[in-house]
């Protein structure tokens, strides 16, 4: 804890106890189907073709999800040549799922993180290309630019229907901030009122400790975090599946959903469905059950 309290020293963030800083509840009732998918990495028809494997777009890649939510837990940039073509793709279901009843949710990656912050390592040059010149394709991921202001204005962290969502994952000292607090981390850092070290490994756009760690290490701590956030699972990517499967960790409590949907991955495939709390993963070859956490007794 003493290395977020340094980064965020300044930052004028809630405190790490206290009411303010606590978790707010979710909604009570469920909603009837949610879908998460993980990382697309510039990769368009990749992007359409899960959604569309998901019955959330129709073959002209128009909304067809009805009242579900979709939650995309970031890294749509990078790697492949069509960030912008996914940025805007998200956006536009946006207002179709809206005007149906449904929603979609795009969150943040690392890697939006890194190109709002000027880091293009790795951008591809045929993602250059498509926006004509680097001026051109910087100017619109300026914060005030025209995918910049969408990217900024994302959640890093969703909490629905008692399970959390992020890119990494929470960890849980920084659960201990509280969704709304977290998900002022970047503007803040953009603004200048907050040291970029706030967004470091430990942040939920890089943090791999719940993938990467010992199912006895990860899921005490996982524990630690769904509780100080009252959730009961949480859903994360950023950590590429290379079998192309989705896994699910502690009982359920965690699943990692980046499967490599990009080409530059592989073109992996891969969906979770949340139908009332029972969870499924969405493969090509059709659906497989995946394990359901037990509510805490608190809960």
């Amino acid at each position: 804890m003493l290395a977020i309290a340094a980064a965020l020293s300044g930052g004028c963030l809630p405190p790490a106890d206290g009411a303010e800083a606590a978790a707010e509840p979710a909604a009570t009732g469920r909603v009837a189907r949610v879908v998460a998918v993980g990382d697309l990495h510039g990769d368009l028809e990749a992007s359409l073709a899960v959604l569309s494997m998901a019955g959330l777009v129709d073959a002209g890649g128009r909304w067809s999800g009805g009242e579900a939510v979709l939650v995309q837990t970031g890294d749509v940039t990078d790697r492949g040549p069509d960030s912008r073509g996914v940025i805007e793709l998200l956006e536009r279901l946006e207002a179709e799922a809206a005007a149906a009843g449904g929603r979609v949710v795009a969150m943040l990656g690392n890697h939006e993180v890194m190109n709002l912050l000027g880091d293009w390592r790795y951008v591809s040059p045929d993602d250059v290309a498509d926006f004509g010149s680097i001026a051109a394709r910087r100017a619109a991921f300026a914060p005030d630019g025209s995918l910049g202001a969408r990217l900024l204005a994302s959640p890093m962290v969703l909490a629905l229907d008692r399970v959390v969502y992020a890119h990494g994952g929470v960890s849980p000292d920084y659960a201990r901030l509280g969704v709304e607090a977290l998900n002022t981390l970047l503007p803040r850092v953009m603004a200048g009122s907050l040291s970029p070290a706030a967004l470091g490994d430990a942040s939920p756009i890089w943090y791999r400790g719940y993938a990467q760690q010992p199912e006895h290490v990860a899921c005490k701590e996982l524990e630690s975090a769904l509780i100080e956030l009252a959730a009961e699972r949480m859903i994360v990517g950023h950590t590429t599946r290379r079998d192309g499967r989705v896994l699910p960790r502690c009982g359920g409590r965690l699943l990692v959903i980046d499967t490599g949907i990009s080409a530059a991955y592989g073109g992996h495939l891969a969906a979770v469905e949340l139908l009332g709390g029972d969870a499924r993963a969405i493969y090509p070859s059709g659906t497989e059950d995946l394990p359901d956490p037990r509510p805490h007794a608190s809960q």
